[in-house]
């Protein structure tokens, strides 16, 4: 059955809840009593908490973060109850044909589901084809800012994919279609920490830029008395995956941030690591954030996963009822939040970061809706057996 973790309280339950900011949302499940005559025929209600772009929402439950039952005396249950958690965990899937059926789009990350580094992974072309074959919408989301919709319409090509620029939507777009959405005015300026994908997005949506690949092999020559000079028309600084990294960029954009009135951060993402091969994982993006996020004290706008932003636009672009995508990632944190945040259902392939011991830690309260190895699992006579 294709539906997300129930949440129900029994007859005599009193409960309350309230938001606060969390990356690990929990869920909570727990069983009607069948005796009660006042709640028969209730459904079980399924919940799912919004997400701002940059906040994630999860539950407070009184008591500890239980859910508090006060037994009442009544014909439903006269006996004291005592506080309990129960979380469902992810189901592998077993039935591929019922989960294709249930959805009108699929919206696949990359690194670690398409490819690993410049590597295709097993049965990525026939899987595409097929959910083709079947009418299905395929869409392409990616954190990764170092490339362009349009370099990685190149990528898919070069790995033998048939996909167009209309279907990606990297997190180097968001950043200039997300100052596109607020009216960013065009006689400000973007201080750029990042590669070159950045850099051709903000140029595309007609913004003025600096920095980038270009302030690479800047230095700062420390002495008595120096004092480091920065752009006052800057309005926003764009933070992504950048190997460039250096301390004069660290500089220069917390002067942007910190000295320029009204002065944006915006990331791309915060992702640990990235595949830069398919050999190991290497730090991601989040580092770059996190430096700059530790000298200004600010904390960024994120554009990219596990954020709406780019859910609101996918669906707001295509007219996609949100109830029919499905997200397919490797990662936990990014990709199945990013499904979970938008009202999607939610599928872990284990060909990336995240492995079966991670996904079943106990620790682990971020829960797909389902989980196998691959995308090519998807394929007839190849459901998964994990």
């Amino acid at each position: 059955m294709l539906s997300r973790t129930t949440a129900t309280a029994t007859a005599s339950a009193s409960l309350s809840v309230s938001s606060l900011t969390s990356t690990n949302p929990s869920r909570f499940l727990s069983h009607l009593s069948p005796n009660c005559s006042r709640f028969s025929g209730l459904k079980k209600l399924s919940y799912t908490f919004p997400n701002p772009v940059s906040n994630f929402v999860s539950v407070r439950w009184n008591r500890s973060k239980n859910i508090n039952y006060k037994a009442k005396r009544n014909n439903c249950d006269r006996s004291r109850m005592e506080n309990f958690t129960t979380r469902a965990f992810a189901e592998p899937l077993k039935n591929p044909g019922e989960l294709i059926d249930s959805v009108e789009t699929f919206i696949f990350d990359c690194d670690g589901v398409i490819w690993k580094g410049d590597k295709l992974i097993d049965g990525v072309p026939e899987t595409l084809d097929m959910l083709r074959s079947k009418g299905k919408r395929l869409v392409f989301v990616t954190n990764n800012s170092t490339k362009s919709r349009k370099q990685y319409g190149k990528k898919f090509e070069t790995l033998g994919l048939n996909v167009s620029e209309e279907e990606i939507f990297a997190s180097s777009f968001a950043a200039a279609a997300y100052l596109k959405s607020i009216n960013f005015p065009k006689d400000k300026k973007v201080y750029v920490i990042g590669e070159d994908g950045i850099l051709k997005e903000l140029e595309l949506a007609g913004f003025e830029y600096l920095g980038g690949p270009e302030d690479g092999g800047k230095k700062i020559e420390l002495k008595p008395g120096f004092l480091m000079e920065h752009d006052k028309d800057v309005g926003a600084v764009v933070v992504g995956f950048d190997r460039y990294f250096n301390y004069y960029k660290i500089q220069y954009g917390t002067l942007c941030i910190r000295e320029n009135p009204g002065c944006l951060f915006i990331a791309t993402n915060r992702d640990a690591v990235t595949h830069l091969t398919d050999a190991q994982e290497w730090a991601g993006g989040g580092s770059m954030v996190g430096a700059v996020s530790g000298s200004t004290q600010r904390e960024p706008l994120v554009v990219g996963k596990p954020s709406t932003f780019m859910m609101d636009y996918l669906a707001n672009k295509f007219g996609i009822l949100k109830s029919q995508i499905c997200m397919v990632g490797d990662r936990l944190d990014t990709d199945i939040l990013f499904g979970q945040n938008g009202g999607c259902k939610t599928l872990l392939v284990l060909s990336g970061v995240t492995t079966l011991p991670m996904l079943q830690n106990p620790n682990n309260s971020i829960q797909p809706d389902f989980y196998t190895n691959k995308i090519s699992d998807f394929l007839p006579l190849k459901a998964a057996t994990v």
